[in-house]
């Protein structure tokens, strides 16, 4: 189609015959003759035979256009030619070249119209070619007309003008290379203001700008500056983000996440942040330790520096153990709220960000937002349990890096006091019950403790043993809780707290630390202040409650008008007001005043010195076990060793029967009676009314075994086995020399006595209240113990007035005169009497004596109405007593003897109810019972005998010698005393 083309183009456009006429012979595809079109036309003609004919072709003949046919063909013919076969073949392409030409000669006929119109498309197409030629040839003329007529200087004003135009922008572009090339030092001055957010916002627009700018050389080595200053600036940016875990800065950490923010960074931060805070934690208990080291060291040795932190625990002294522990949590709570205080600002501005974002149009933006939000969140509430790990670790290295079994006690109760406010700063961080701050003081302590309860038993025992029993003037209001050591307690139940100041406790308390110092202070720096505010005001001043009562009471005794009647009286006792009808002088007055006034404290309680000691001791105990739950049991068991050990020690000085009673080999007149009287007031215990009860003498008996040593002479020698346990165990005490209790004047030591037992008493009544407080420390399977403890021990402390105010009473009065003038009486008289014996007006007048010199006692110390209950009922009944076993050593007695013995003991109880307000008397039916026995007969007497076992073998055996023996034969005695001996036996 090409080669038609250019042949058209050559010879101009003819008719379609002409240019088929006009193709080369090589070039066209050859036209039928007329002939051969006559024979094509006259064969019919056949389609299919047609297209056979044409596929019959072989395909080397469409190959392509420089295919030499005649060569193919002459290839073809065999070596020798057979004229016949030849012709065949010649006909064969015949037929294919009349079948191809036939076909081709359709083909052209058909796209004739075709060609014929794209024929006088080309036609059109020439001339206009022919028409642009001349177009152009026109404009070139004029062009030429135009050179000539204009200037080169207009051109030139074309050329510049668009010269100014390039050289602007140029210029434009230089003015900000030059602001990128300054954009240094502005970056500089904003990290020195710690301005991170806006020197990387500007890094970031002159990282933007220069990539515009690109193409100039000078910006890619400023592209390449501005990226090491990115670097520089993420550096700093570190820096800044460590100084946040010492001392959080709200201002200071919100400019560092913005600038994070802005870098794409928000996790990395948070990674980083949690590694600084390890690393603070680290560096800051290291650095603490370290300079107390180096400063008591004395010199700057570098090898502390390169110790571990644990060895450098080994080398604090015991002078700045506890300086050093204080400055160790301060810096550690400075840690840990800055942590707090970072994951508060989270929080906040988690809740600032929600709110705009659910407005939002960026789906992903809010999306990504989100996923770093939950990030930091997870991460910082992971944080927590690592951070106070680390903190738990340090400090437990520091605990147990010293020994503190040698502290002295108030130094270790600050030690505990801090680690507990350590375990609650602990448990508000994270929810910890600091396992491993727990397990490493409780080791401590209970080596501490063993050590510390040994040192104070030793000391108690010491206490005892110099013990004066004196009394130790306390105001009537003392209570433990005023005490330094049951401060812990509570100040809620001292009366010296003023509300507003309880108001106060009570908001602060319901506060966690954290909210209490986030604007600042330390939860550690109270602790060494908190002691200053202490003031202990138990002690009266002088025996006087205040300074006004003093003056009071030393007022011009002259005057009689403001004195009561009562105290015009000789002695007014406590307990019936009654008085003596002895008239009192001035001088005794004044000095009765006096002493009432120095007794103007009668609820005052009864303790002493070691009373006051002990009850410290349990204080402090009770701080300890309040601070250390893990170990309440064993500090409950050595609280109750203090009790026992006292109680053990005022059993042995006041309550053990040490009376020097007569001897009876020394000839004395009346042996017999004095060996009755001996009798009489020994066998009391054994009797049915027994001093000691059988829980006391229990009581007793377990602290001898548990706690006392009894073998503490040096020669003793035993297995190591013996040797811990009595390691455990405290001599017994001694009572002091000075303490005097065979003095008659002194009524036998009754006011030491007195104090010993009521300060026993007080504090069996402490250890009452604190009873509650203990339930709730001790573990509930040790519970037993406690309970067993105030059942069986401090119940039992009023029990011992009893055998200790037995022994006063058994030698107040002169038992044995009374049993000598009972002696001399005669009781078989044969006329009724009127008139009492002597003997009751003296036993009356040793009760007067008793009073007076009781009255005595009560001036020095205060005598409770219980003791005087019980020295006047132990009197009463040893008197009593004292009358029977009279009554039983009568040989001969009449009916009318009888009737004189009821009227002696109608004589004495008649005065005796005068002086003691006690009712019943005691022992009244013992001595009635006794005296109507006389006219029993022999059966009644049988029945009496058996139903009346309180009475004596040879009391019982006298109402059958005396009464009866006369009136009964022998073998009715014999069968009386046969009873009696019967009812005998089971004592023996």
């Amino acid at each position: 189609m090409q080669k038609i083309k250019s042949l058209m183009t050559r010879q101009g456009p003819k008719s379609p015959q002409e240019s088929l006429s006009d193709l080369s012979p090589v070039e066209n595809i050859r036209i039928p003759s007329k002939e051969e079109l006559r024979e094509m036309r006259e064969q019919p003609i056949d389609p299919q035979a047609e297209q056979e004919i044409i596929n019959s072709i072989e395909d080397v003949y469409f190959s392509n256009d420089s295919f030499d046919i005649v060569q193919h063909e002459l290839e073809k013919l065999p070596p020798v030619l057979n004229l016949q076969e030849i012709e065949e073949y010649r006909d064969k392409l015949k037929k294919q070249q009349a079948a191809v030409s036939k076909k081709v000669a359709d083909l052209i006929l058909e796209k004739q119209p075709s060609y014929v119109k794209e024929l006088d498309r080309v036609t059109s197409l020439q001339a206009n070619l022919q028409l642009g030629a001349v177009i152009c040839t026109n404009a070139r003329r004029q062009l030429g007309f135009a050179k000539e007529d204009f200037t080169q200087a207009s051109l030139g004003l074309l050329a510049n003008q668009r010269k100014r135009q390039l050289l602007t922008g140029l210029l434009k572009s230089l003015r900000t290379i030059k602001t990128l090339q300054r954009t240094d030092v502005r970056l500089s001055e904003m990290l020195e203001e710690e301005d991170y957010p806006g020197a990387i916002q500007l890094c970031l627009e002159c990282q933007k700008a220069a990539s515009t700018f690109k193409h100039y050389s000078c910006i890619s080595e400023l592209n390449s500056k501005l990226q090491d200053t990115l670097e520089q600036i993420e550096e700093q940016l570190d820096v800044a983000l460590s100084k946040t875990c010492k001392s959080f800065d709200i201002n200071h950490y919100t400019k560092v996440q913005q600038a994070y923010t802005l870098l794409g960074k928000t996790q990395t931060a948070m990674d980083q942040l949690h590694m600084h805070f390890t690393q603070a934690i680290h560096n800051t208990v290291f650095q603490v330790v370290l300079g107390y080291v180096e400063l008591c060291a004395g010199n700057a040795d570098t090898k502390f520096q390169k110790m571990q932190y644990k060895d450098l625990c080994t080398h604090i002294t015991l002078d700045s153990y506890i300086p050093c522990l204080s400055d160790l949590c301060k810096a550690l709570w400075e840690v840990m709220l800055s942590y707090h205080r970072t994951m508060e600002w989270h929080e906040e501005h988690d809740n600032e960000e929600t709110v705009p974002a659910s407005d939002g149009s960026s789906t992903d933006g809010t999306e990504e937002s989100n996923f770093d939000r939950s990030y930091v969140k997870k991460k910082l509430e992971h944080g927590l349990t690592r951070i106070w790990q680390d903190v738990q670790l340090k400090a437990k290295a520091y605990l147990l890096g010293t020994d503190m079994s040698n502290f002295k006690y108030d130094d270790f109760i600050f030690v505990l006091d801090v680690i507990s406010r350590l375990m609650q700063v602990g448990e508000e961080f994270c929810g910890s019950k600091s396992e491993v701050l727990q397990e490493s003081i409780k080791k401590q302590s209970v080596n501490y403790f063993k050590n510390y309860h040994r040192t104070r038993l030793e000391e108690l025992r010491m206490f005892l043993e110099n013990e004066t029993w004196e009394l130790c003037p306390v105001k009537s209001n003392f209570s433990i809780v005023q005490l330094h050591e049951f401060k812990f307690m509570g100040q809620s139940r001292s009366p010296s707290v003023s509300p507003s100041k309880h108001a106060s406790t009570a908001s602060t308390a319901t506060m966690s630390l954290f909210e209490q110092y986030h604007n600042g202070g330390n939860p550690f720096e109270m602790q060494t202040d908190s002691k200053d505010d202490e003031t202990e005001d138990v002690l009266a001043s002088n025996g006087y409650e205040s300074d006004e009562l003093e003056k009071c009471a030393y007022q011009d005794y002259d005057s009689d008008s403001d004195v009561p009647e009562e105290l015009k009286r000789d002695y007014v006792d406590e307990q019936t007001g009654d008085a003596p009808v002895k008239s009192v002088s001035r001088d005794t007055l004044r000095s009765r005043k006096k002493s009432d006034y120095s007794l103007n404290k009668v609820n005052a309680p009864i303790l002493t010195n070691t009373t006051l000691n002990v009850i410290r001791l349990v204080g402090k105990y009770m701080q300890m076990m309040n601070i250390l739950k893990p170990i309440a049991f064993d500090v409950i068991h050595c609280m109750s060793q203090l009790f026992d050990y006292y109680l053990y020690a005022v059993y042995t000085f006041f309550g053990r029967n040490d009376m020097q009673v007569p001897n009876p080999s020394v000839s004395v007149p009346g042996k017999e009676q004095s060996t009755s009287r001996q009798t009489t007031v020994c066998s009391y215990e054994s009797s049915g009314l027994g001093l000691i009860s059988s829980r006391l003498r229990t009581t007793l008996n377990r602290i001898q075994e548990g706690l006392i040593d009894l073998e503490a002479a040096p020669e003793t020698t035993g297995s190591h086995v013996a040797g811990e346990e009595r390691k455990e165990k405290v001599p017994s005490p001694h009572l002091s020399q000075l303490v005097v209790l065979t003095a008659s004047g002194t009524l036998y030591g009754l006011a030491e006595r007195v104090v010993a037992t009521e300060s026993l008493v007080f504090l069996a009544e402490q250890f009452e209240c604190l009873q509650p407080h203990l339930d709730t420390m001790i573990p509930a399977a040790k519970k037993p113990f406690l309970q067993q403890f105030y059942s069986q021990t401090i119940s039992t402390a009023s029990e011992l007035r009893k055998p200790i105010y037995w022994i006063v009473a058994a030698k107040a009065i002169d038992y044995e005169q009374m049993l000598l003038l009972m002696a001399g009486v005669k009781w078989d008289i044969k006329e009724i009497m009127s008139q009492h014996n002597i003997y009751v007006d003296v036993l009356l007048k040793e009760f007067e004596q008793f009073n007076k010199r009781l009255g005595d006692v009560s001036r020095q110390v205060c005598i409770p109405l219980p003791v005087s209950n019980v020295l006047w009922e132990h009197c009463i009944r040893l008197a009593n007593r004292t009358l029977v076993e009279g009554y039983a050593n009568v040989k001969k007695c009449s009916n009318e003897g009888r009737a004189l013995m009821q009227l002696d003991f109608q004589q004495f109880l008649m005065k005796l109810e005068k002086l003691t307000d006690i009712r019943p008397i005691p022992d009244k039916e013992f001595v009635e019972t006794y005296i109507k026995a006389y006219y029993l007969t022999e059966n009644d007497m049988e029945q009496f005998i058996k139903n009346h076992r309180e009475y004596s073998t040879k009391q019982l055996t006298n109402l059958v010698s005396v009464c009866l023996g006369s009136h009964i034969n022998k073998k009715a005695r014999q069968k009386l005393l046969a009873a009696i001996d019967d009812i005998d036996r089971p004592k023996r």
